[in-house]
């Protein structure tokens, strides 16, 4: 019986299902059961036995060398990213208890300069909630406020989906982010919960979780159709906050001078509401006569038929 609680044999599982035969140079004779490779052939190109690579699936072995990972990492076809999960998840050692979930904050100094940038920021926590945002970043998108998650938001509100008109390219890259972030960590509570409730809710995440793709999260262009300025390609930025681990500050910039410019522009002005105008009631007149101030004019307002 499998261990379920084994994440270096669910990963190579996994990616083994990925690989065609073709991919790997092996022909193809007769009608295959299984998608991708077979796990004896995945043991016979990595150059290790196939009952030590069933050991590996199994769980029943935590301990591979980083050659067998490596070896492995190159017949799974992974890139640099994949590579490295694959070798942290062969480091890592099997935790016996739960933690409590970690309550993740935000420096003061951060919290201050998200709110004072010209640009759409926010804050990001390790499992992808929004820990603090600024204004435009909530003009941009309504959900980008403290509380939210971007992977629940994406997956679940059909409001956000429609913000992002490739969709299915954003919500791929979006799980295998996750993932790299997550990293080994896996028995934090607020993860199991969040990725419970979209397994449970979302067959696109379901679909995403099980391919264990994983990239690391970085700096991209975006594309997105808003409601009030129309399409807008911007460059978001993912940037480390130093002294407070698993955190990144999001800044969503144009290209200067540019349409997308002027775009973002509008919506910082539509943000901008003027404060309401201020009428002077007769106690307001009567005390301002009493400080000996100036009334405030009365301008009469013109007649319907003016």
């Amino acid at each position: 019986m499998r261990d379920e609680s084994n994440p270096l044999g669910d990963y190579v599982r996994a990616r083994r299902e990925l690989v065609t035969p073709e991919q790997a140079g092996i022909p193809v004779m007769g009608v295959r059961r299984v998608p991708g490779l077979r796990r004896e052939e995945v043991a016979m190109l990595a150059g290790i036995s196939a009952d030590y690579y069933l050991r590996l699936e199994q769980g029943r072995d935590r301990n591979p060398s980083v050659q067998v990972l490596e070896s492995l990492a190159r017949v799974l076809r992974l890139d640099d990213d994949a590579t490295a999960y694959l070798l942290r998840l062969g480091a890592d050692k099997p935790r016996r208890r739960r933690r409590r979930p970690r309550k993740e904050t935000v420096p003061p100094g951060i919290t201050q300069l998200v709110a004072t940038l010209p640009l759409p920021a926010y804050v990001e926590g390790r499992y992808f909630d929004v820990l603090a945002a600024n204004a435009l970043a909530t003009a941009l998108s309504p959900r980008l406020v403290a509380g939210g998650n971007r992977l629940r938001d994406i997956f679940l509100d059909p409001a956000e989906q429609a913000l992002y008109p490739d969709w299915e390219n954003a919500t791929g890259g979006m799980v295998a982010g996750f993932r790299d972030s997550v990293g080994t960590d896996t028995d934090d509570p607020r993860f199991i919960e969040l990725v419970g409730e979209l397994s449970l809710s979302s067959p696109r995440f379901s679909r995403l979780w099980a391919r264990h793709d994983v990239e690391a999260c970085e700096g991209a262009p975006k594309r997105i159709d808003h409601p009030q300025v129309g399409g807008l390609h911007l460059h978001r930025e993912r940037l480390g906050i130093g002294g407070a681990p698993g955190r990144t500050l999001v800044i969503y910039h144009p290209d200067p001078g540019t349409d997308n410019a002027d775009k973002l522009a509008l919506l910082a002005s539509i943000t901008q509401t003027p404060p309401a105008p201020q009428h002077a009631t007769p106690h307001d007149q009567a005390g301002a006569a009493d400080r000996g101030e100036p009334a405030a004019e009365h301008k009469p307002q013109p007649s319907p038929g003016r």
